[in-house]
């Protein structure tokens, strides 16, 4: 059972309802390293056999880090963002085994882990709920997944899209933000991301929420699962994992997105796995973002995919309808990772991300602007 946490609104009934939303959190591997309570450098990659490579490739770009760094760190910026935003539910994906587990995952290449004891990093920047439902959270097998969702709950924070067994990771992470609205978070995997059939929850052992394909069935499902769960007022998040690299929105993923929201009832589709921003869709009222880029990774220094400009990242604030669900405003804060930490973009880069999501967002119906104070605001009709 989820440790007890009330956002900012508790008590209050507002007509609206601003969340702060956002694509991959990976903070494993080089960022572990910086933090107060590093984890056993090793990995098992093929080219790299200690994650302080990647803070030496870090510096070797920008300058050095200085490690320790402070448990608040990483966020840099966007700790002011969030105070000046004012979100009520803060939603990551959480793409990174928090474990002391030494059992990695074997025939796979990259394993993510971060320390139990820094925790506190995610806590400094209030994070309300983790998104499990990717293809790192098992890299230190079934005992890293177990530790990792002690010591979330441990710190009050929810989970959704992994768990101890299928139950678990089928259930939402529930957030209270009044006493008549409620956010329901479902976390899911789909195969495309790179999640393997093994790491599906099942009865008897823990994973995640696994899906092998975007069909109507699973749809079919995942409304009854929600008709089950929602009350009058509850507004519905489904978070999933799925794709990588590149813009184009294959017809398929679309239909299903828009199966989503026709006929499971979902209010925010809120897409990860893919590096770099995708195109944003507005269908029926609701927001669809099909794929929010990495907000901080250890990728800096690392040649390769230089197109898509991967260090640049988006903040996602949608404000919705306590009543209805609906979209009303959707800001976008552009990012810069710098020195493995978080910092607003340049005039000049912003300008780019605005260029490149009007770009995309005018595939689907909608155009992106930016407005004095360097922020993005998604237009739609």
């Amino acid at each position: 059972m989820n440790s007890p946490q009330s956002p900012d609104v508790a008590g209050q009934n507002p007509p609206t309802v601003t969340l702060f939303v956002c694509g991959d959190v990976m903070m494993g591997r080089g960022i572990d390293q910086i933090l107060p309570h590093a984890s056993d450098p090793q990995l098992f990659e093929p080219l790299v056999s200690s994650a302080r490579e990647y803070v030496k490739l870090a510096e070797s770009l920008n300058g050095p880090i200085g490690a320790p760094v402070s448990l608040d760190y990483i966020w840099g910026d966007a700790l002011g963002e969030l105070k000046r935003l004012r979100p009520v539910a803060r939603i990551v994906n959480l793409e990174t085994a928090v474990t002391a587990s030494r059992d990695a995952w074997p025939d796979k290449d990259i394993h993510y882990r971060m320390h139990p004891a820094n925790v506190p990093c995610l806590t400094a920047a209030r994070i309300d709920c983790c998104v499990l439902a990717n293809n790192h959270v098992l890299d230190w097998g079934r005992v890293g997944l177990e530790e990792t969702l002690v010591a979330l709950h441990e710190a009050a924070i929810r989970t959704a899209g992994a768990g101890r067994d299928e139950k678990e990771a089928l259930s939402p992470a529930v957030l209270t933000v009044s006493p008549t609205t409620r956010i329901l978070v479902y976390g899911f995997a789909v195969q495309s991301s790179g999640v393997p059939r093994e790491w599906r929850a099942t009865a008897a052992r823990p994973g995640v929420a696994w899906i092998e394909r975007l069909s109507p069935e699973v749809v079919e499902e995942m409304g009854r699962r929600i008709s089950r769960d929602r009350r009058p007022g509850d507004i519905v998040i489904a978070s999933l994992h799925c794709g990588n690299w590149g813009y184009p929105v294959a017809r398929g993923a679309r239909e299903f997105a828009h199966r989503l929201i026709d006929t499971a009832g979902v209010d925010l589709v809120h897409g990860h796995s893919s590096h770099h921003p995708r195109g944003i869709e507005v269908y029926q009222r609701k927001a669809i973002l099909y794929g929010c880029g990495d907000l901080l990774n250890d990728y800096e220094g690392i040649a390769g995919h230089d197109a898509f400009r991967g260090e640049l990242a988006l903040m996602y604030f949608p404000t919705l309808s306590a009543d209805t669900g609906d979209v009303l405003e959707l800001t976008m804060v552009p990012t810069h990772t710098r020195r493995f930490r978080i910092n607003r973009a340049s005039t000049e880069d912003a300008q780019w991300l605005q260029r490149r999501m009007d770009r995309e967002c005018a595939k689907l119906g909608a155009h992106v602007t930016q407005v004095p104070d360097g922020t993005l605001e998604l237009q739609w009709e």
